[in-house]
C-alpha cells in the first residue's frame, strides 16, 4: 500500500500539467526522434541512442508522476488550524539567541525545496515544529550542533 502524499493544490495542478505534457507531446516528439533516427540504422547512431534514453526518461517520470497523483492528498489550506502548525503552514521562525529569522513551509514531500524553505514533515525542524504554536520554543539538532529556534507565526 503506498504512502498518501500531501500536496497544495497548486503543486497538485502543477504536477497534473506536467504529466499531460509528457503523455501528449513530449513523448510523442521523442517517438518521433526514434523513428526518425531508425532510418539511419542502430550501430553507432548517437541519434538513436540519445532519443531511446530521452524515451526512457520520460517515461519513467510519467510513471513517477502517475504514482504521485495517484497517492495524492490535497491540503486544505481552508481546514488548517491557525493556531497549531500543520503540514500546509508557513512558519515564521528566529534564530536565537541571533535574532535572524527564516520562513520556512511545511510541505508534502513531492513539493520539497529547501532553497525556496520548502521542507518536508520529516525534516528534523518540521518534526519539532508541528503541533507547536506562536511563542514555543524548540531545539533542533543539525549537524553543526543542537539550534533553538523561537516561533514567531503561523500562516
Amino acid at each position: 500500500m503506498q504512502k498518501k502524499q500531501s500536496l497544495t493544490a497548486a503543486r497538485l495542478e502543477k504536477l497534473q500539467d506536467e504529466l499531460d505534457d509528457l503523455k501528449n507531446v513530449k513523448r510523442k516528439e521523442v517517438i518521433a526522434r526514434v523513428k526518425a533516427s531508425r532510418c539511419f540504422g542502430l550501430i553507432e547512431n548517437t541519434d538513436y541512442q540519445t532519443a531511446r534514453e530521452d524515451q526512457g526518461f520520460i517515461e519513467g517520470r510519467i510513471l513517477t508522476l502517475e504514482n504521485i497523483l495517484q497517492n495524492a492528498e490535497v491540503i486544505d489550506q481552508s481546514k488548517l488550524n491557525e493556531k497549531i502548525i500543520e503540514v500546509g503552514h508557513t512558519v515564521l521562525v528566529q534564530e536565537l539567541p541571533d535574532g535572524e529569522n527564516e520562513t520556512f513551509s511545511i510541505v508534502g514531500s513531492a513539493e520539497v525545496d529547501p532553497l525556496e524553505g520548502k521542507i518536508s514533515p520529516e525534516s528534523p525542524i518540521a518534526k519539532q515544529m508541528l503541533g507547536k504554536q506562536v511563542g514555543d520554543e524548540i531545539k533542533v539538532r543539525t549537524p553543526n550542533g543542537e539550534m533553538l529556534f523561537l516561533i514567531v507565526s503561523i500562516s
